[in-house]
């Protein structure tokens, strides 16, 4: 159930700021967010899965709280982020 490496690396190179970029909150915030596309997928088997759900919740409070620091920090890189993504807010 967890992201390949081939997966997490192609995830990387599309939303990396520049060649060396890994950690910048647009990568985190994609990984984030295919993981959760992932979970949700998952409890639509799994109804009942009540601890990976606890962490679907944990991962959407990160999500959350990288998607406030960059629309604080940078609202065009926020807004290029959520258009991109195609995030709600």
């Amino acid at each position: 159930m967890a992201m390949t490496a081939p997966a997490k690396k192609s995830i990387i190179e599309q939303y990396q700021r520049s060649d060396t970029d890994t950690g910048s909150p647009e990568v985190q915030v994609a990984l984030l967010s295919t993981r959760i596309s992932q979970l949700t997928e998952h409890f639509k088997v799994h109804t009942q899965d009540h601890h990976s759900r606890q962490g679907l919740i944990r991962l959407i409070n990160s999500r959350r709280k990288l998607l406030d620091y960059l629309k604080r920090k940078n609202n065009q890189r926020y807004q290029d982020l959520i258009a991109k993504l195609g995030l709600r807010r």
